[in-house]
């Protein structure tokens, strides 16, 4: 192909709206443009790569056995509620109602679409096992898109979704996509690491995640130094802090004012406490009328993880509003405190590190008051019908996890793969005989990969000062040859010969034909993070050379012209597959 015939728009200057290096250098590079909040136009870069991602991840789902099949963006609403997964996505599902007054909802996934389809062509064991996947536009509305296409509100996903008859061939299936995964990462060149994770609104008994590590990840990857164990933040398990040593004759609870002081900073500040010695009392709810009440304790100086509070709490349980909290404590937000709510709420959760506190000071369930010398066991219950202790919080340093101390980093999820079980086949009624002629719901798994976020980990990772580093199997281009001086037809006839040479052997080579100064067509050669370039020129075709280059060498190496071809092929695919391709 040659350059000068499309349209690559590289920029010098760092987009204004762009926090992060994929996201700079694929606007700077020409791979993409804004069309607006969280939506992006791909241009001829950006979309060769995705196509070339998306090729691999083809075939190895059709390896894996699984069949590609094609779901509508549009789904009908009421599909949604079926499951209660209206209610788990929230605002970030997009319902809209169109001109036969019908509800409809883009779709961020396709569970419910697939099972119903399944539901109504699958009647027998014997047409089980099934997967069926597709690579298809999904769509979330974001609350606040960042981050390019790492955090869009449009993006590309593949999705797949297995049906089991029984435990064990769900189990397989779960393997056979789990081990897909590592060979669709190791191919597209992204180093990655696989962690325990929370289902969230998917559902299901159990999932792992896929995470590229890398500084700017939004996801915070858990594990220990022994790497025997890793989970993100959500999911991240912490041992039970010890006891503290009990206080013989602990003073008795004291209210104290506190006005206009209601953060633990605040509060830590005016009684010249410490946030660790602070109990943080949090109300959530659930029910049209916010009628179930969860009240959470934590340490002041951890958060709640809902994920885990999820674990006791009811699908749709989200923090309470202020009416709820000053019906509950009878004081407004900031006041609240455990003490005489065990009775009242219907679920007590406190975490292990509350209960494992001597005494501490809390919310006095008044405006503008707190409770000192708060003694767990003795003025709140520790146990009860409604009273649990678990972990409910984030994972901190210092934490461990059987022993082992807990270390952090960051990473971007770029696949996830669910054990779902019934959940949704239950729902929807796909269903099957098995061999005594008993009708059972399959057992479903699905499994996701964010074909955009596999481009944009890959330019974290891969970039320097100069432009995109990319692997040649996902690199837009493999190859591009500068032909210098396009005044010179023995210039411009090698070029062209070698371009046509390398296409004819299946290389994505680009010809860098533009009437360009050399300074800028290097400059933009490694923007665009093509991995090897050859540069052919007056000066060396004296003395019949070309440059070449990969993109991550220092230097170019002078060659003979006629070795061109072999050595791009060579430094592409080693010396044995270089030969391969040779010998056709």
């Amino acid at each position: 192909m040659r350059y000068s015939q499309l349209l690559i728009p590289t920029a010098k200057e760092v987009p204004a709206e762009a926090e992060i290096p994929s996201h700079q250098l694929m606007i700077r590079a020409g791979y993409i443009r804004k069309v607006a909040s969280g939506t992006y136009l791909y241009l001829l870069l950006g979309w060769r790569s995705l196509r070339k991602i998306m090729e691999i991840v083809r075939q190895e789902m059709d390896a894996a056995g699984a069949q590609e099949v094609s779901a509508p963006i549009l789904q009908p609403h009421e599909l949604w509620q079926q499951t209660g997964r209206d209610v788990d996505y929230g605002p970030n599902l997009c319902v809209f109602t169109d001109r036969h007054d019908r509800r409809n909802a883009l779709a961020p996934t396709a569970e419910e679409v697939i099972t119903s389809i399944v539901a109504a062509e699958v009647s027998s064991y014997k047409q089980l096992p099934i997967n069926l996947y597709q690579i298809n536009e999904k769509f979330r509305d974001e609350f606040r898109p960042r981050f390019g296409v790492l955090r869009s509100r449009e993006f590309i996903m593949k999705d797949a979704y297995s049906f089991d008859a029984d435990s064990p061939g769900l189990d397989k299936s779960y393997q056979a996509m789990y081990d897909a995964y590592c060979r669709i990462f190791e191919r597209c060149g992204v180093k990655y690491v696989v962690v325990q994770a929370e289902s969230g609104e998917i559902g299901g008994t159990g999932s792992q995640e896929f995470m590229v590590p890398t500084p700017v990840g939004e996801d915070v990857i858990v594990h220990t130094a022994d790497g025997s164990y890793a989970a993100n933040i959500q999911k991240a398990e912490v041992d039970a802090l010890p006891k503290a040593a009990e206080i013989p004759d602990a003073p008795a609870m004291e209210e104290v004012h506190t006005p206009d002081v209601g953060t633990i900073e605040a509060v830590c500040e005016f009684l010249k406490t410490k946030p660790q010695e602070m109990i943080k009392t949090l109300v959530y709810a659930a029910g049209e009328a916010e009628e179930h009440v969860y009240v959470a304790l934590v340490r002041g100086d951890h958060d709640v993880n809902e994920a885990k509070l999820r674990h006791f709490a009811e699908p749709g349980t989200q923090l309470a509003g202020e009416r709820v909290i000053v019906e509950m404590t009878g004081a407004g937000i900031g006041f609240a405190g455990p003490v005489g709510l065990a009775g009242k709420v219907t679920k007590l959760v406190i975490d292990h590190a509350v209960a494992a506190l001597a005494i501490g000071t809390t919310g006095a369930n008044k405006s503008n008051y707190h409770m000192r010398n708060v003694v767990p066991g003795r003025d709140f219950p520790l146990a009860g019908e409604n009273v649990f202790v678990g972990d409910i919080r984030n994972a901190v340093e210092g934490d461990t996890h059987q022993g082992e101390a807990l270390t952090f980093s960051r990473g971007i999820e770029v696949g996830h793969v669910f054990k779902l079980g019934t959940k949704y086949s239950t729902c929807l009624g796909a269903t099957f005989t098995d061999e005594a002629g008993v009708d059972k719901p399959c057992l479903m798994g699905c499994y996701g990969i964010g074909v955009n976020r596999i481009l944009a980990s890959a330019i974290e990772l891969y970039h320097d000062k100069n432009g995109i580093v990319l692997p040649a199997a996902i690199a837009p281009f493999e190859v591009i040859v500068l032909g210098l001086n396009n005044d010179k037809p023995e210039v411009v006839a090698e070029a062209k010969r070698i371009h046509d040479e390398l296409a004819a052997a299946g290389v994505d080579v680009l010809l860098d034909d533009r009437d360009a100064r050399p300074g800028v067509k290097f400059k933009d050669a490694d923007l665009i993070g093509i991995p090897v370039r050859i540069v052919v020129g007056e000066r060396g075709m004296k003395e019949g050379n070309v440059e070449i280059k990969r993109r991550t060498d220092a230097k170019p190496s002078a060659i003979a012209a006629g070795d061109a071809v072999a050595t791009a092929m060579e430094l592409l695919r080693g010396p044995a597959e270089a030969a391969k391709e040779q010998s056709r």
